[in-house]
């Protein structure tokens, strides 16, 4: 039975490294994959601006050179956006998702400071528009990350709270946190610290409160025949692989020896909270629950932002996240396939009838 599957994730690059394996198998399997970005990662790894202003002064002081260090700043992150939405699309290929949408919500940084970024946004409306998505989609699954947001970002915090909300607002029946065995991490972690062959920068203490322990994850699920596609996407997110500054995990990660890559990469891990502690399943679509009777959009409408149209796809007017197409993959009409559990193709909004600008992967 044809499953329609929504994957939530912070910013471009997260869905490589986290559930790239299960997204492929799923899609593989002839399910549908939607993947939805809160952001587009505008302050990533090479958002910072440069030491100096383009005329060789410092950054520092007042007056026009402050606002053109500021000003420059801005572009850069605007291009930085730009550059890594693209780089989300090119991953998304190599998935299988046949849909995307991002949310436009700004990157909050790795401290989460970032005025307007993601994790200040209230919850109750960024709630509304990922349930949005969910109710034209119809989804059946739901995936989002751990309370703990993994390692802490606070914009992957956001992602849990938000999506948690969004599947009761939906009525999306099943939701997964996708994580890491953090007792299993641990064990690599610690051994790899006391030979010092870590990063200085790497505080091995600071896993011990990050993703899920072992005891918490229900769901074990085996990629390891999906992981060429896996390093595919981690591939195209290219800017944040490359540069002179520090260490950058995705670079090194990219560079493991491609039997360690897949041995390290054959399993992803997610929690499924409504099953009883000690479950253990190795499908994402295991122990599914019975039917019920859950809400099906017909208006489609999603509260937010305006948004223009991508270029050579269908414009709307009205407000809501921007769903764009995967340049050179084929169209399907967005929803589940007729007949699938989720509910009939009726059901899904379009552009017709009021739902936000959507366009397929």
């Amino acid at each position: 039975m044809r499953r329609t599957c929504v994957f939530f994730h912070a910013h471009p690059d997260d869905e490589a490294l986290l559930t790239a394996g299960t997204m492929t198998r799923l899609a593989a399997e002839g399910h549908r994959v939607v993947l939805v970005v809160a952001t587009s990662g505008e302050r990533g790894l090479t958002a910072d601006p440069p030491a100096e202003a383009p005329d060789g002064g410092s950054r520092e002081g007042t007056g026009a050179r402050a606002e053109q260090g500021v000003h420059d700043g801005t572009a850069r992150m605007a291009r930085l956006g730009e550059i890594r939405t693209a780089e989300l699309h090119a991953s998304a290929r190599a998935l299988g998702c046949e849909r995307v949408v991002l949310l436009g919500y700004e990157d909050s940084g790795l401290d989460g400071s970032a005025p307007g970024g993601f994790a200040r946004a209230p919850v109750p409306e960024a709630a509304a528009e990922l349930a949005g998505v969910l109710r034209q989609e119809a989804a059946d699954l739901l995936v989002v990350y751990d309370p703990a947001g993994g390692y802490g970002h606070p914009d992957h915090v956001q992602v849990h709270r938000v999506g948690r909300e969004a599947a009761t607002l939906a009525g999306t029946p099943v939701v997964l946190e996708a994580t890491v065995d953090r007792d299993l991490l641990l064990r690599v972690l610690r051994p790899l610290a006391a030979l010092r062959l870590l990063p200085r920068s790497l505080d091995v203490a600071s896993f011990e409160r990050a993703y899920a322990s072992a005891a918490e994850i229900t769901h074990r699920v085996r990629v390891r025949r999906f992981a060429a596609a896996k390093r595919t996407a981690m591939a195209a997110h290219a800017s944040q692989a490359t540069g002179g500054d520090s260490v950058r995990t995705l670079a090194a990660l990219l560079r493991l020896p491609w039997p360690v890559f897949r041995r390290a990469f054959g399993t992803e891990w997610f929690v499924r909270r409504d099953l009883p502690p000690g479950t253990r399943l190795g499908h994402p679509l295991d122990a599914w629950p019975a039917p019920s009777a859950r809400p099906v959009a017909l208006s489609g409408s999603v509260p937010g932002p305006a948004t223009e149209a991508t270029p050579g796809s269908a414009a709307t007017a009205t407000p809501g996240p921007s769903a764009e197409a995967i340049p050179g993959s084929a169209a399907a009409t967005p929803g589940p396939a007729a007949g699938s559990a989720s509910g009939p193709v009726s059901g899904s909004a379009s552009a017709a009838d009021g739902s936000a600008l959507t366009a397929e992967c």
